[in-house]
């Protein structure tokens, strides 16, 4: 699954069970009018919910929008505010022979509520020239049956986009496969034209196929036409390591199918003797090159389950839990190793899962600006580059050495600054749990000392960001067009601050700059 973010969770009840849903968090939490006047230096947005690479090509999906580089990240374009995609968000990319296929969502306000929606998808055969738009998949009011082998099977038709939102895509020859939350696992063989609803076991059961006898309702919750619920029908993620193969998690474990997704079975944390960790699967990697598949494993609702990652090297039929306790987002691969994102860092594996290294420091080797964040949701690679999305934005390291051993190149989208008199901070309104307030200046090009306070609404003093610092030349903190300073959102006593408005005041060289941003916890 292609998730990076740092999820939001949101508890809901299916079928009387309560559970994490994953949502990220940059869908309507960073201005988007800012970040649309991002310069073609960096990606559109900087919670990177999904990375695609394709050699010097790489697909990046935000909380803001998707963007392009052709030429191994010199580059970028973004298809934010264009017809194709607006203001939307990106909740998946997928890549199939040459074609693209992007997902989009975004959150609306229904009765004081905010709620996930599901805006459809897209997908390109020309790297993005054309885009042809799909509506979000959706059931017909009388869709209440589906037939599987000998069986009409009972349904709960999902005719709404809300929480109807794909999290993650994935192709057979001719067919494209989706995981959509409340919408469950669909397939298209006719580029989206329609859509069929996928059979997967209800959670009394661990395993289906054609032949047998059945009654069950396909349903994620209670409703006019199920009395039950399933949390195996709530599906997040999908992979497919070869051509009539499929791994599809869900609420209640890990589906595989060796016959094209006609026939399932189930795994998860209670009906295996090597199982998983947790039955909650928002995430699933298929490494071509040693075959093996790796789990995000969360904790569901049954006792026992934990937090962690799980390996398989016989497709599924027995598991190693590995990182206890750690809440994994997504994987990336280069070569045999493994690169787990999760809340704690970005944990690489050359041994198959036996030890964990998380580099110990991200900084631009150039501009020296820093990553502050732990918080990362997506990874991949091609040749000696690998590329890493945060809740901050996206690095490319290039190896030359050893495991984490080389350069470090930082992409921090942020709109420029006019003149040297202008200053602004972001993301605003800013989540100090998530990441550290970016608090962007400019000292006209001088080597100044500079100092930075932060201030309550009614100008009373915060916190001192820095003081007497050397900023401006040689580079520190620099990025295209001014230098940034961070502030974690503590004050001066260690303690993150409560909601509410607050100022900053740079002091630079005789010059004095205010600026205004909301904390929201």
């Amino acid at each position: 699954m292609k998730l990076l973010y740092r999820y939001i969770f949101l508890i809901i009840l299916i079928g009387g069970v309560s559970f994490a849903q994953v949502i990220p968090n940059n869908y309507d939490l960073t201005s988007k009018k800012s970040l649309a006047k991002t310069n073609d230096e960096n990606p559109t947005g900087n919670g990177v919910t999904d990375i695609v690479v394709i050699g010097d090509t790489i697909w990046v999906g935000t909380g803001n929008g998707l963007s392009v580089s052709f030429d191994n990240g010199n580059n970028w374009k973004s298809f934010t505010g264009t017809s194709a995609f607006g203001t939307e968000d990106i909740s998946a990319i997928g890549y199939d022979n040459g074609v693209i296929w992007v997902a989009t969502a975004h959150k609306e306000t229904i009765n004081n509520e905010s709620v996930d929606v599901g805006t459809g998808l897209k997908y390109t055969i020309d790297n993005g020239n054309i885009w042809t738009s799909i509506p979000q998949p959706i059931d017909n009011d009388n869709d209440v049956t589906i037939v599987y082998g000998s069986n009409t099977l009972n349904t709960l038709p999902v005719t709404v986009p809300q929480q109807n939102v794909t999290f993650d895509i994935a192709f057979t020859p001719g067919t494209v496969w989706i995981t959509s939350w409340a919408g469950g696992l669909r397939k298209s063989s006719n580029y989206g034209v329609t859509w069929e609803r996928v059979v997967l076991p209800p959670d009394n059961l661990n395993e289906i196929k054609p032949a047998d006898t059945l009654n069950f309702c396909l349903a994620v919750e209670s409703g006019n036409f199920c009395s039950q619920g399933n949390l195996n029908h709530v599906a997040f993620s999908v992979i497919v390591p070869n051509d009539s193969t499929l791994f599809v998690g869900t609420a209640n474990g890990i589906n595989r199918s060796t016959d094209g997704g006609v026939s399932w079975k189930k795994v998860n944390h209670q009906n295996q003797n090597n199982p998983i960790s947790g039955n909650f699967v928002p995430a699933l990697g298929f490494n071509n090159v040693n075959n093996t598949i790796w789990a995000a494993t969360w904790v569901a609702d049954q006792s026992g389950e934990f937090y962690g990652v799980s390996l398989s090297n016989d497709l599924g039929e027995n598991w190693t839990v590995f990182l206890n306790g750690e809440r994994t987002h997504n994987f990336g691969f280069k070569g045999t190793d493994v690169i787990a994102v999760s809340d704690n860092g970005a944990f690489r594996s050359n041994n198959l899962g036996s030890t964990w290294i998380t580099p110990s420091f991200i900084q631009d080797t150039n501009s020296k600006l820093t990553l502050t964040t732990n918080v990362f949701y997506s990874a991949g690679s091609n040749n000696n580059d690998i590329w890493l999305g945060s809740s901050e934005g996206l690095a490319k390291f290039t190896e030359k050495g050893g495991m984490w051993s080389g350069n470090w190149k930082l992409f921090i989208a942020s709109q420029p600054l006019l003149n040297s008199d202008e200053s602004y901070a972001f993301p605003n309104p800013f989540i100090p749990s998530i990441e550290r307030l970016k608090i962007k200046y400019s000292t006209g090009g001088k080597s100044v000392p500079v100092t930075i306070r932060i201030f309550d609404f009614g100008m009373n003093y915060i916190a001192t960001v820095i003081q007497n610092v050397t900023r401006g030349n040689p580079i520190h903190n620099v990025d295209s067009s001014g230098i940034i300073d961070y502030w974690d959102g503590k004050d001066a006593n260690g303690n993150i601050v409560p909601n509410g408005v607050y100022f900053y005041r740079i002091d630079a060289g005789g010059s004095i700059q205010y600026g205004k941003f909301i904390v929201l916890k």
